[in-house]
């Protein structure tokens, strides 16, 4: 079963976090959503944070994890939010069980294919030998030799835990994402559609959804809307979380 925190009395709203993410990521927006009348419901995915780790691996096994966390507690009628992977899940999730969803909502990923870009990362942390028991800030100085970005950084050694005292390691499971990495930038299929009331949230500087990708949107998803933050990046909801928040919240009301 899936990991995950429960904030908040009221209709659900499941959050589902990107690749190499967590929870965690989510932690003061989900606060603002229960503060809302919402019961949110911040999820680890499979391989990630707190979950169980896997060498299965794909949105088809991601949308049922959902789905089944769903049974487990409950919850027949869900909102959903899903970030860049965790939006893919979201929206196959959605399309699957289309009698259990409300409304969708998916920040900055569309139905697409992504070709592989996450090689630098890969590189970045399959370089940190954990059997020398570095330091944090160690792990982080060859990080850096790969990963400039101060934020991207910071991001991934957010997964960073004590698995016995002296020895860090990476709570998402490297190893299996080493093989199955190409899982990550698979499109929706074909026949995918979903009719409810989904948005669509793109940062104005990410490439994730361009002008060229709405027509595919609005074939699997034909009662969409799409919003642009501008000046922020992928991480749009950190970017600029206020701007996120009210996009999103007005949404679901």
């Amino acid at each position: 079963m899936l990991y995950s925190k429960i904030e908040g009395q009221g209709k659900p709203l499941l959050i589902i976090h990107g690749f190499l993410g967590m929870s965690d990521n989510w932690k003061t927006m989900g606060t603002q959503f229960a503060g809302d009348g919402f019961q949110v419901h911040l999820l680890d995915l499979r391989n990630h944070g707190k979950s169980f780790h896997s060498d299965e691996f794909s949105y088809e096994i991601m949308a049922q994890d959902v789905f089944d966390y769903c049974k487990a507690n409950n919850l027949e009628k869900v909102n959903i939010l899903g970030h860049s992977m965790g939006g893919k899940t979201a929206m196959l999730f959605a399309a699957n069980h289309p009698e259990m969803v409300e409304k969708l909502i998916v920040a900055d990923i569309g139905p697409k294919f992504y070709p592989q870009h996450h090689q630098t990362i890969f590189e970045a942390l399959n370089a940190v030998d954990f059997s020398e028991k570095p330091s944090r800030a160690e792990i982080e100085e060859i990080m850096s030799k790969y990963i400039t970005d101060f934020g991207t950084r910071q991001f991934l050694l957010k997964s960073l835990y004590w698995l016995e005292p002296g020895q860090l390691a990476f709570r998402f499971n490297l190893a299996v994402f080493n093989v199955k990495m190409d899982e990550i930038g698979k499109p929706l299929p074909e026949n995918v559609i979903f009719n409810k009331p989904t948005l669509f949230v793109r940062g104005g500087n990410s490439n994730y959804i361009l002008d060229s990708d709405f027509e595919n949107i609005e074939k699997h998803f034909p009662n969409s809307k799409i919003e642009t933050i501008p000046n922020v990046g992928h991480w749009l909801h950190a970017e600029n979380p206020k701007m996120f928040y009210e996009i999103t919240s007005s949404f679901l009301k």
